[in-house]
């Protein structure tokens, strides 16, 4: 007997061992060697002095009211604090699946009086019509994990927790970059408005000479009006200006958890710092990018859920104990009362009229889902890499353009200032020279801008300061949040 018990016991934890899962391996992809747009160099190596920066990144834009502004995102933005919420909801819950694999026990007592019927069937002849019914238990239950359905559960819950972090990860990246490109519009919008004031004392000045020339009937008082529709045009423009820069004032604030009431940011002069930012190779993408492990996370977790779909068809395990006193009146405790059951138990499905089948088919087409929603991710990671890179090249070679262009405009101005002094050109060309070169100002500032909002883009696209692992571990995964123990 203890031969054949040994034998059982050793074919059951060979059972135990088994996983119908399949055996799981990444959505496999073909990685170019190097960026398109990375400027002509076919490698691009991979060394930890050269790759973008980890922790807070957007330090390298040497900005300090950009660095206070992002320590804020993380105490007081709703955003980013509904995503940890969500993330610690995935870790309570793959902490809930691993209890499974764990056996249960449960306490439970009852105070009852009860009435029986006179004609209840196989009631004895002295047995009264009112008796008491006192109980005092406990019960213990324990699934054995034959075929792998518990610990598939778990690692589920596990993987799914780990892409909730990524998650959280993405959401806090995207609300830093959002930040930075508000921010910098923001600066953007204080330099427009600098250049709109120094036009607009410029213009009243011109208006100013232009008066007193008609006055001594050198000019025609339609140079006059020319300079008053300029003027006024500028200041037209400062108004709008300063409507843009509040609403992005008010942007900034929200994303700092303020309301606009509780938040301003005063003009100040700027000068974009544009970051070099290395991008690695290819490959690195992959461990950069928190939705992209995210997305591996989920595929992981659909190829978990397979084996728990593959486990349904096969009988469960389960052992159970029952055990406990139970009297008429209040004399428990002893051993005379006592009451017991152990055994174990087994379910078999015969027929669940193609439940088990379309369950197997669900979890098939979620891993493919899954697999298909990694692999898109992939693509529009590289996408949006190439996309920033080429947007940095062109719009440096364009500003530099347009920085010559201002340069040629400043002096086309000067020379048709001198000319019209001197009674030598039509106020029609003054016009045309500052129009020219407000508008190649604007546009010289409006590519900078630009730039280092690609340049935002572009170390948002790359992952920031992420890294794969900076994910928690399976176990770290599963562990019950701090604040839910607390409340």
């Amino acid at each position: 007997m203890t031969r054949k018990i040994l034998l059982a016991g050793g074919a059951l934890l060979a059972l135990a061992a088994c996983n119908l899962a399949p055996d799981y391996q990444p959505p496999q992809l073909v990685l170019p060697p190097a960026f398109k747009e990375a400027g002509g160099s076919p490698w691009q190596p991979a060394q930890p002095s050269d790759q973008a920066a980890r922790g807070p990144w957007w330090m390298a834009f040497n900005d300090p009211v950009l660095n206070g502004l992002e320590d804020k995102i993380e105490a007081a933005n709703p955003t980013l604090k509904g995503a940890l919420a969500r993330y610690d909801e995935a870790r309570a819950g793959a902490a809930a699946v691993s209890a499974g694999l764990l056996p249960r026990v449960d306490l439970d007592a009852s105070l009852t009086n009860n009435r029986q019927s006179k004609d209840r069937p196989l009631r004895g002849a002295n047995q009264r019509d009112v008796y008491g019914s006192n109980t005092v238990g406990a019960s213990a239950s324990y699934e054995v994990d034959l075929w792998g359905k518990v610990r598939n559960q778990v690692a589920a819950g596990q993987a799914e927790a780990q892409a909730s972090a990524a998650d959280l990860a993405s959401v806090r990246l995207g609300l830093q970059a959002e930040l930075a490109t508000d921010y910098f519009a923001l600066r953007g919008l204080d330099e427009r408005a600098r250049i709109l004031a120094d036009t607009v004392a410029a213009y009243e000045k011109q208006l100013s000479l232009t008066q007193t020339l008609f006055q001594g009937r050198i000019v025609a008082g339609m140079d006059v009006s020319r300079a008053e529709t300029q003027l006024d045009s500028a200041r037209s423009q400062v108004s709008q200006v300063a409507s843009q820069r509040a609403q992005m004032e008010h942007a900034i604030a929200a994303l700092v958890g303020l309301t606009p009431a509780e938040f301003s940011l005063a003009p100040t002069p700027w000068t974009p710092t544009l970051p070099a930012v290395p991008t690695g190779l290819p490959s690195t993408l992959l461990q950069r990018r928190p939705d992209i492990a995210a997305a591996e996370r989920d595929v992981r977790a659909a190829n978990a859920g397979i084996g728990v779909a593959r486990a349904a068809y096969y009988p469960d395990l389960s052992l159970q104990a029952v055990g406990g006193f139970q009297d008429t009146g209040f004399n428990l405790l002893k051993l005379p009362m006592a009451f017991w059951s152990v055994g174990p138990g087994v379910t078999l499905p015969l027929f669940e009229g193609g439940r088990l089948d379309a369950g197997l088919a669900r979890a098939v087409a979620q891993q493919d889902e899954a697999a298909a929603k990694y692999r898109q991710t992939v693509l529009s990671a590289f996408r949006e890499v190439e996309d920033n890179l080429a947007a940095i090249r062109w719009l440096g070679t364009a500003a530099k353009d347009e920085d010559a262009g201002t340069q040629a405009a400043q002096r086309t101005l000067g020379m048709a200032m001198n000319l019209y002094r001197d009674g030598a050109d039509s106020y029609l060309d003054v016009v045309t020279a500052q129009t020219a070169l407000l508008e190649a100002q604007q546009s010289s500032l409006d590519l900078h801008t630009r730039q280092v909002q690609a340049d935002v883009a572009l170390i948002r696209a790359l992952g920031g300061g992420w890294d794969v692992g900076a994910l928690p571990t399976a176990g770290e995964a599963a562990t019950v949040p701090e604040q839910a123990k607390a409340r």
